[in-house]
């Protein structure tokens, strides 16, 4: 039985397939805000679904029931969609959205490279977000991964790391499309550790300037620009009302500034006998806020 269920074959021109599921790791949410611009301006349809009892474990990704004074009056169950769309230039989209698989891992990227091949696409580009020892007074630093050596050497101006770690079905992906000739990289935004469980639009208008380098993607913005100047103003305000904070900031940025932080043995120490968690900052960015007038 065929894991995935075809819509409609749209024609498309070597579009680029963006992959953005759920699930792995994504600190800001930067990955699925970046995603979600992407589609609301993509026009995207559906192209395909996979077949969601097969892959996923619903014990952990439970269907959402809808109840209209305790009448039943629906489940909304969560899927994993392939659409088509264009880019803001007009050119084709892939967009690989939905939950991360729980099961057939090979079997899944098996299927999306080979859904990727048939519609001609010329790229693969995985998008995530990682907690890192950055402030957020800079621009945002991207990440790369590949499993081809000759795209590696093609990157410039990437953060690189040299470590192991636990992979997502991402680095699944990415090494079945580089074994069957299609160029496949992973895009990861670096998000201050203080702000990681918040949303920080930062890192998905950065996401979405990567993919606009690596691949030619003219993505559609939205609000995010707008939400980030927001978001940058709020975090100031609260930094500034903390001593411990603003020494910390003053430390991530002299620690960035010196060109530090490339690999997992660089990290600051800080000088504090306990550097504020992301949880306890974004409890006091949103105690910080509630106590804001509403206009502001």
């Amino acid at each position: 039985m065929s894991l995935v269920e075809r819509q409609f074959n749209p024609e498309l021109h070597e579009p680029v397939l963006v992959v953005g599921l759920e699930g792995w790791i994504d600190s800001g949410m930067g990955a699925a805000n970046a995603m979600s611009a992407l589609m609301a301006g993509a026009d995207a349809e559906v192209v395909a679904t996979f077949d969601a009892d097969r892959l996923l474990d619903h014990r952990a990704r439970r269907p959402i029931m809808h109840l209209v004074n305790g009448l039943i009056t629906g489940l909304t169950w969560p899927s994993i969609e392939l659409l088509a769309g264009t880019d803001s230039s007009g050119r084709d989209l892939l967009l690989l959205t939905g939950a991360e698989p729980d099961f057939e891992w090979q079997a899944f990227s098996e299927t999306v490279v080979d859904l990727a091949l048939e519609f001609g696409s010329r790229m693969v580009v995985s998008l995530g977000a990682y907690p890192a020892p950055v402030p957020h007074t800079r621009e945002v630093n991207l990440s790369v991964t590949t499993s081809s050596a000759q795209l590696s050497d093609d990157l410039h101006g990437y953060v690189r790391g040299t470590l192991d770690v636990p992979g997502g079905i991402q680095a699944v992906i990415d090494v079945s499309c580089n074994e069957s000739g299609l160029p496949a990289l992973g895009l990861w935004a670096q998000v201050p550790h203080y702000v990681s469980t918040m949303a920080y639009p930062a890192a998905s208008l950065a996401l979405l300037e990567g993919l606009s380098e690596v691949a030619g993607i003219d993505a559609h913005r939205g609000q995010l620009a707008a939400d980030a100047a927001a978001t940058r103003i709020r975090i100031d305000e609260l930094v500034g009302e903390n001593a411990q904070h603003q020494a910390m900031v003053a430390q991530l940025e002299e620690f960035v500034d010196q060109g530090l932080g490339d690999g997992p043995d660089d990290a600051p120490t800080f000088g504090f006998d306990r550097i504020p968690s992301g949880d306890e900052l974004a409890a006091e960015l949103q105690e910080f806020l509630q106590q804001r007038p509403d206009d502001d």
